[in-house]
């Protein structure tokens, strides 16, 4: 399934989000001061194009709960959206495994730093 999921994922809008969120990483790169977001835009993008199959580890210290805190301000939002398309997408049978990628990547969206893709 997580070959077929992720096929379909990138033809059904995966790459755009994938490639946004590089683009995003990209220009946070740029300067000094956003490479840590510009980081956590590019776990953003390993979700976005290829979510199925992978998991999320939290951890941290200290240093990861301060940069996640200031990273709420962005982050709402963006967990509320795939928390949104989420629920959409569970409403129809077809839809639950992505709706359930959406919640994946709506948990990523809250706490990025300190979290690890596997």
């Amino acid at each position: 399934m997580g070959c077929l999921g992720n096929i379909l994922w990138l033809v059904l809008g995966g790459f755009i989000s994938g490639l946004s969120w590089c683009l995003a990483g990209i220009l946070c790169c740029i300067t000094i001061v956003g490479i840590p977001w510009g980081v956590q835009c590019f776990k953003f993008a390993q979700l976005g194009f290829f979510p199925f199959g992978r998991e999320v580890e939290y951890g941290g210290g200290v240093g990861s709960l301060l940069m996640n805190i200031l990273w709420l301000l962005l982050g709402i939002p963006l967990a509320l959206e795939s928390a949104a398309f989420g629920c959409i997408l569970c409403v129809t049978v077809v839809g639950i495994p992505f709706g359930l990628q959406h919640f994946k990547i709506a948990k990523l969206a809250l706490m990025p730093f300190g979290a690890r893709i596997r």
